[in-house]
């Protein structure tokens, strides 16, 4: 299992309604993306940090891991809006130079997509895809897209396992001992890692098939309905945080 999957089912908020917790980190996303870079992009991702880190009980390490891939992202989209093509900016020529209004440009992107990905780590820190995926029917999705979706997801991990063992097995063999026996042994990952694929479909629809499958797959979900006060605490809160971002906009130059 994954760290984040591991982390979503061991939250504290592990027995809360999906519907509590998307309506608290998709609506934090939404602000970061809406609202202004400076404060408003700001006042969300500490918010969110302070949501995450407190109320949600993730631990700061996990965080850390989890948000340093999308935080390098950010950092290179940012990173190109420093400069511009053309010199001097009169149309003349093709070279690179400091754009006077690129550092303002970055910092702004940079808040706003950091804070929109924090936004979504704290909905995939505290939801597992088990919970999320079998109430999809609810929404409208088909039937057989949430089913195909929950047997890539369950059978993803099984996957892993087994490409994180071939390559266990390969290293004991010095399998990776030279560049040459490094590209032999992805090759054998791959070729193994396809054909176990190929048989663990084989056997899961041999299986359904023997448990009278008729195209729907039953999943006991908990029935766990979605809780008022928290709803109304989410709304409270980036509620306030718009109105914080548009006296702060007034105040600060």
């Amino acid at each position: 299992m994954l760290p984040i999957d591991a982390a979503a089912h061991e939250n504290r908020w592990r027995g809360r309604h999906p519907l509590e917790k998307a309506a608290l980190g998709l609506g934090l996303t939404a602000l970061a993306v809406a609202l202004p870079p400076w404060p408003g992009a700001a006042l969300v991702a500490a918010a969110t940090l302070t949501v995450l880190l407190g109320p949600a009980g993730v631990a700061g390490r996990r965080l850390w891991r989890a948000f340093r891939v999308p935080l390098g992202f950010c950092v290179t989209g940012a990173v190109p809006l420093l400069f511009r093509l053309g010199g001097a900016g009169d149309g003349s020529g093709w070279g690179l130079s400091w754009a006077p209004e690129g550092p303002v440009q970055a910092v702004g992107l940079l808040l706003r997509t950091s804070a929109a990905s924090l936004g979504l780590l704290l909905f995939a820190f505290t939801t597992p895809v088990a919970d999320v995926v079998p109430r999809l029917v609810r929404a409208g999705v088909p039937p057989a897209v949430v089913d195909v979706a929950l047997v890539m997801y369950r059978m993803s991990f099984l996957l892993l396992d087994a490409v994180r063992r071939v390559r266990e097995a390969q290293a004991a063999r010095l399998g990776h001992a030279t560049r040459a026996a490094a590209w032999r042994s992805l090759a054998g990952l791959a070729s193994t890692a396809f054909v176990r694929a190929f048989d663990r479909a084989q056997r899961l629809e041999r299986g359904l098939t023997g448990r009278g499958y008729d195209g729907t797959l039953r999943v006991l979900v908990p029935a766990v309905l979605p809780s008022r006060p928290f709803l109304a605490g989410t709304a409270l809160l980036l509620i306030g945080l718009i109105v914080a971002t548009l006296v702060l906009e007034r105040l600060l130059p």
